[in-house]
């Protein structure tokens, strides 16, 4: 039997067992998602978007079958392969990808971890930018049950800027989709490489405008005088205006976790950003946020669900807007007391 032989031989004894996976593999890649948009709305880490897919049977194949030099790229395509479960986290700005990364390498298993950006960097050269980590649930730790399927199996996860999403998405489009004319292919190189430094430079300022904007807060608007208290809650906009003055060091976070965190204090009887400066005013922020242990930069609307607990301590895990996620809390109320 040949080499070539014996290769697909191997290849599809290969197919055959991830078609029998296959299903699992959806349902996996699923509790990925969720696990890791869990993570980042705990840690109050701003971001658009988590999505994710499985690689399929078709795509698996192809990969499998590869050959550089006539020599199989993946030996081993069951082993070798570790995109099967593919997961993108996209954000806004360049900060909040490292955020992510140090995240998840402190909730996970990082088994592997690339920076293509700054590989094309040091090449000195523009082009893909992306952070691609394979992750792993640990096996060391205690995972809830929902994620006990993934302790054997690893995800591929991509983060990235919106920026940088786009600029892969159009250009992959373009080359792997489309067909382009031999006789363009070197003016559409100059001018993917063009618009990558230009995405790279808005990025840049994207990060300055939010930086800025974190020192330069306007000031709180008075409360509507004929606004009933039964009904007072405060506004998402109020709200992030204030936690960026109280916490001028923190990230933002996701609209709709102010909203959240709102809803939270309304059920503590907190209606306004005075009553609220006041229950905040004795709790030691930095000492907070040390007990904690974080190895990543935790946004600002974290930085306030610590406080409240810290300062409720069981009242706060016992709210109803808390139900979902009392045991985490209980966990975190345990490390603030040391």
């Amino acid at each position: 039997m040949s080499t070539r032989s014996e290769h697909q031989a191997v290849v599809e004894r290969a197919v055959a067992e991830y078609r029998e996976r296959h299903p699992r593999l959806v349902e996996a890649t699923g509790r990925y998602i969720e696990m890791v948009q869990e993570l980042l709305d705990d840690a109050g880490i701003n971001y658009l978007s988590v999505s994710g897919r499985t690689k399929s049977v078709e795509s698996f194949k192809g990969k499998a079958e590869r050959l550089v030099d006539g020599v199989p790229l993946h030996p081993n395509p069951i082993e070798d392969i570790t995109d099967a479960i593919g997961v993108r986290v996209i954000t806004y700005v360049q900060a909040d990808v490292t955020a992510v990364a140090d995240l998840l390498a402190q909730e996970l298993a990082v088994l592997d971890d690339r920076d293509l950006g700054l590989e094309t960097a040091r090449a000195g050269r523009w082009g893909y930018t992306s952070r691609h980590l394979l992750v792993a649930v640990d096996a060391s730790r205690v995972v809830p049950p929902a994620y006990e399927p993934l302790l054997r199996l690893a995800a591929s996860v991509q983060l990235r800027t919106v920026l940088q999403h786009a600029w892969a998405e159009f250009e992959h489009d373009i080359r792997y989709k489309g067909s382009v004319p031999e006789e363009y292919a070197s003016d559409l190189d100059r001018r993917f490489t063009l618009a990558a430094g230009l995405l790279e430079l808005a990025d840049r300022e994207f990060s300055a405008i939010r930086d800025r904007l974190q020192v330069a807060i306007p000031a709180e608007p008075e409360p509507e005088p004929h606004e009933p208290p039964a009904g007072r809650q405060i506004g998402s906009q109020d709200l992030a205006r204030f936690l960026a003055s109280k916490y001028s060091d923190a990230g933002w976070s996701r609209t709709d976790h102010y909203d959240w965190i709102s809803g939270l204090l309304r059920e503590l009887d907190i209606t306004d950003v005075e009553t609220l400066d006041s229950v905040l005013a004795p709790i030691d922020s930095a000492d907070v946020t040390a007990r904690m242990g974080y190895k990543y930069p935790p946004g600002a609307v974290r930085r306030l669900d610590d406080a409240l607990l810290a300062s409720f301590g069981a009242r706060y895990a016992e709210l109803e807007g808390n139900a979902h996620r009392r045991a985490a809390l209980e966990s975190r109320l345990t490390k603030l007391r040391g």
